[in-house]
C-alpha cells in the first residue's frame, strides 16, 4: 500500500508547501486509489511538515512551490517529491499514478525560489540548469536568517511574470540557504527591513542559460502514455532513482516525442522589485 499526500486547500493543490494547513492523503494499491482523508498540518514550517508526513508514513508528496530546505527535509525521510503541480488534487494523483502528472500552470508560483537545483519536480523547475546555484558564496547580515519579502518580477519589456503583492502574502525563505535564485538571495542579504530595491539579473544570476543537452527525444513505443501528450504540455518523467523531473513537450511525430527539461526561465534576463518586510 502506497500513501500519497497532497498539499491541499478547497479541492486544489496548495501552492506554498511551508504554509499548507491541510494535506489530502490517498491510500493506493495496485495503481488504484482505495481511500482518502484530509488531515491538518498541526503547524507550519518545512521541518514540522516533513516530520508530520514521515509520522503518517507518507511515501509521496505532491505539492506546488517548495524551497530547497523542504526538499532536503523530505529527502532525509525518503519521501518522494513531485512538486510544481497545480489544479485539482484528485486529478493530480490520478495523473501521477498514470505516470504523466501534468502541470496545468507555471511550475512554481514563486519565481524567485530556486527549484532548479533540488531535483523537482516543482512546484513550480527542480537539476536542469543550476545557473542559480552557488548560494554558499553569498555574504551579508541577513544570511542564515528567515526573511519575508514582497516582490514583483518582470521581463525586460515590462511584462510581469510573478508578484507576491498579487497573492497578498510575502514570500518567506532562509537567506543564503539556496532556496532562492542567486541574484535574489544576494540582493536581500544586506537589505534593511522596509527597504525597497530594484535589481536586474542576467541568466547566470537567475536560472542559468538554456542547456541544449536538456533537450532529448524518446520513442513513443518505449514510454507508456507518451501517445497521449501534446506539444506545449508540461509533464513529469522519472529519473533512474524514481525522482520526478518536469519537462515540456516541444515536438512530437508518429514515432518520437521530444522533451525540454530546461527551466522555463533559463536564458532569460529578469527584473525584480524587492521589499524586505521582516527578518528574524
Amino acid at each position: 500500500m502506497k500513501r500519497i499526500a497532497v498539499a491541499y486547500e478547497n479541492g486544489e493543490i496548495f501552492q506554498h508547501f511551508g504554509r499548507t494547513e491541510e494535506f489530502k492523503v490517498y491510500e493506493v494499491e495496485d495503481g488504484k486509489i482505495m481511500n482518502s482523508e484530509i488531515i491538518g498540518s498541526n503547524g507550519s514550517g518545512h521541518g514540522a511538515l516533513a516530520g508530520l508526513l514521515d509520522e503518517k508514513n507518507i511515501d509521496v508528496l505532491i505539492c506546488g512551490g517548495i524551497g530547497g530546505g523542504a526538499q532536503a527535509a523530505l529527502a532525509e525521510r525518503r519521501i518522494e517529491l513531485c512538486a510544481g503541480a497545480s489544479g485539482n488534487a484528485d486529478e493530480a494523483v490520478k495523473a501521477y499514478l498514470d505516470g504523466k502528472l501534468v502541470n496545468t500552470g507555471a511550475n512554481c508560483g514563486h519565481h524567485g525560489e530556486d527549484h532548479s537545483c533540488g531535483g523537482h519536480s516543482c512546484g513550480d523547475h527542480e537539476d536542469h540548469s543550476c545557473g542559480g546555484c552557488g548560494s554558499n558564496t553569498i555574504s551579508g547580515k541577513n544570511v542564515g536568517k528567515t526573511c519575508r519579502t514582497h516582490y514583483r518580477g518582470t521581463f525586460n519589456d515590462g511584462t510581469q511574470f510573478d508578484s507576491s503583492y498579487d497573492r497578498g502574502e510575502p514570500l518567506e525563505f532562509v537567506c543564503g540557504a539556496g532556496m532562492m535564485i542567486r541574484g535574489f538571495d544576494a540582493a536581500v542579504a544586506n537589505m534593511e527591513v522596509g527597504e525597497v530595491v530594484d535589481i536586474h539579473l542576467m541568466p547566470a544570476e537567475a536560472y542559468g542559460e538554456a542547456d541544449p543537452r536538456a533537450i532529448f527525444s524518446v520513442e513513443i513505443a518505449q514510454m507508456p502514455g507518451a501517445e497521449n501528450v501534446s506539444i506545449g504540455q508540461q509533464v513529469y518523467l522519472q529519473t533512474m532513482d524514481g525522482q520526478p523531473v518536469p519537462v515540456k513537450v516541444i515536438k512530437k511525430d508518429e514515432k518520437t516525442v521530444t522533451f525540454d527539461a530546461n527551466h522555463e526561465m533559463a536564458g532569460k534576463e529578469l527584473n525584480f522589485r524587492i521589499e524586505l518586510v521582516e527578518v528574524r
